[in-house]
């Protein structure tokens, strides 16, 4: 794989997460693999109980030796300068995630996967943001779901055979059959 994919992915912005609380050390793997796969610039946490997982997670591009991970105790005392602070919560009020318009600057914030943001957290934020689903997803399907809709609602040039050929594991080396013209 590209060592670099933000060289031919779109301008992602500037990108930050806050994980409330996180308590499962395989969707935080999956968090830091999404994070470097979009092109996040920093994953701030709170909480201990990630410290006591962290050992079983399940990180397998190796994410957090690339993207700062660092346990704080206020994330919104994290806020990058200039970033919108963006919930992505369940709560009445919210805007459903398909009619937001991301912010170029943008620090989003996902509750613990057992509980919400405080009150105090949500008053906080610019915005507040849901995935219009049937119940809730757990942590690391909502961050990808988010931050693929950030990107998909960017504006795109890519090079789509080189950015394949760039980003695509090791082992995958098929290309689609071509069509008669």
């Amino acid at each position: 794989m590209a060592e670099d994919n933000n060289k031919i992915l779109p301008d992602p912005g500037t990108v930050s997460l806050g994980i409330s609380n996180p308590k499962n050390a395989e969707n935080m793997g999956s968090v830091l693999r999404a994070a470097k796969c979009y092109g996040v610039s920093a994953v701030w946490f709170t909480g201990q109980r990630f410290h006591y997982a962290r050992r079983f997670n399940t990180d397998t591009q190796q994410a957090a030796r690339q993207i700062p991970t660092v346990g704080c105790d206020d994330l919104l005392a994290m806020r990058p300068r200039g970033a919108s602070i963006v919930a992505v919560e369940l709560v009445e009020g919210a805007t459903p995630l398909p009619a937001f318009e991301h912010p170029d600057n943008a620090y989003y914030l996902f509750g613990p996967e057992d509980g919400s943001l405080d009150q105090t957290t949500l008053d906080g934020c610019d915005a507040v943001v849901y995935i219009p689903t049937n119940g809730c997803m757990n942590l690391a399907a909502t961050v990808n779901v988010l931050l693929y809709d950030r990107l998909a609602k960017r504006p795109c040039s890519v090079d789509n055979v080189g950015w394949v050929q760039a980003t695509r594991d090791t082992n995958n080396r098929t290309r689609k059959k071509p069509t008669d013209a």
